[in-house]
């Protein structure tokens, strides 16, 4: 686990092209705010939460499988984080911040998530 990178993921940097192209300008892992948001537009008041369907337990295919080996253990780990998730969601929600959260599998249609990022910066 140790080369499984944080930040700067192909999935997060391929979702900032996207927010620069549609004109949004960002900060990105404020430590200040909950969660430390993977994207954030100060000036909307908008965290943008890039999550892996793996390790955030995404509904997909790649999100819901589980690894054979140590079945408990990913278990926890992937239910700890989706608690973690929506904790940080939630504080972000009562600070008065609009919160969204874009899954790796969402970036097969590109397309269609350039559509929400326009919506989200209109």
């Amino acid at each position: 686990m140790r080369r499984v990178k944080g930040r700067d993921t192909t999935p997060e940097r391929q979702v900032r092209r996207l927010v620069w192209a549609a004109g949004g300008r960002y900060r990105l892992n404020r430590a200040d705010l909950p969660g430390k948001p993977d994207i954030v537009l100060a000036g909307r008041r908008l965290a943008i939460f890039v999550h892996g369907c793996f390790w955030h337990g995404h509904t997909c295919a790649r999100g819901a499988r589980v690894p054979k080996a140590n079945r408990d253990y990913w278990t926890a780990k992937v239910a700890r984080n989706r608690a973690r998730d929506a904790a940080a969601q939630a504080a972000l929600a009562a600070g008065g911040w609009r919160v969204e959260v874009v899954w790796e599998c969402e970036l097969k249609d590109a397309g269609a998530l350039a559509g929400r990022v326009d919506t989200w910066l209109a």
